[in-house]
């Protein structure tokens, strides 16, 4: 099940929020490494991330999943917002630098499947930095926070993974150390907590963050797939042709 849109933005608004936003993005400064003229991609809800790390970018889009919804940003500028199937982006090939999923992948109805939908719209040097839910840590067992809806996954499930779909992982990070609690003293003590924990009980994060890099030398199958998806026209309803013609009778 998809977190809502909705969901998403008022919990990134309340003092836990702010925390997981900071703790991430520690996580992300880790292995995030400059690209020159960067095309940058966020996938799911990245929000956060893409007004800290989108600012030196030649462009940069928002991609939202048409299960989770969508909302505007940039605020008070173009909207650079689409909605969009994780499976069939609409990117020409080999067209983007680096993409980053959050609150994505876990969601995803076939996770191989988006994966190499990635793989095809990233340049040869392209790369993808991806957060998951760990699926050894607490975050993913209570569901009063984004991370514990979905499908979390263990360091060896998201390597193997990457690796099917012609990724190789470089480097790996860890976020959320401290306890998903809204009370004051873990909100007062949450970067103490953040800092002793990569210390001590990294295996135990509340997200896993890795970035992979795009694999040449072995291409992936091609296969022609029909799209799954159904588009129904918002402002006409279903029937409505049908009934207008049994009114005006056969011709």
């Amino acid at each position: 099940m998809n977190s809502d849109i909705v969901d998403l933005h008022s919990f990134y608004g309340t003092p836990l929020g702010h925390a997981v936003e900071e703790a991430i993005g520690m996580a992300l400064a880790a292995i995030w490494q400059k690209i020159p003229s960067e095309r940058l991609v966020g996938l799911g809800y990245a929000l956060p991330w893409l007004d800290r790390f989108g600012a030196d970018t030649e462009r940069v889009f928002a991609f939202m999943p048409a299960t989770q919804g969508a909302v505007g940003w940039p605020p008070a500028r173009p909207s650079a917002t689409a909605l969009v199937f994780d499976e069939e982006l609409p990117l020409p090939d080999a067209s983007i630098d680096r993409m980053l999923l959050v609150h994505s992948l876990e969601h995803a109805e076939n996770p191989r499947e988006t994966l190499k939908e990635i793989w095809r719209v990233l340049s040869p040097a392209g790369r993808v930095v991806i957060v998951v839910p760990n699926r050894r840590g607490v975050w993913a067992r209570f569901e009063h926070t984004p991370f514990g809806t979905g499908r979390p996954f263990s360091r060896s499930q998201l390597n193997e993974l990457l690796r099917d779909a012609n990724f190789t992982p470089a480097a790996w990070s860890e976020a959320l150390l401290f306890p998903p609690s809204h009370t004051r003293t873990v909100m007062r003590l949450h970067n103490i907590l953040e800092r002793s924990g990569r210390r001590f009980w990294p295996i135990f994060s509340g997200v896993i963050v890795v970035e992979a890099q795009k694999r040449l030398y072995q291409g992936l199958p091609v296969a022609q797939r029909a799209s799954r998806r159904v588009f129904v026209p918002v402002l006409s309803p279903q029937g409505a042709g049908q009934h207008a013609r049994e009114r005006r009778g056969p011709r």
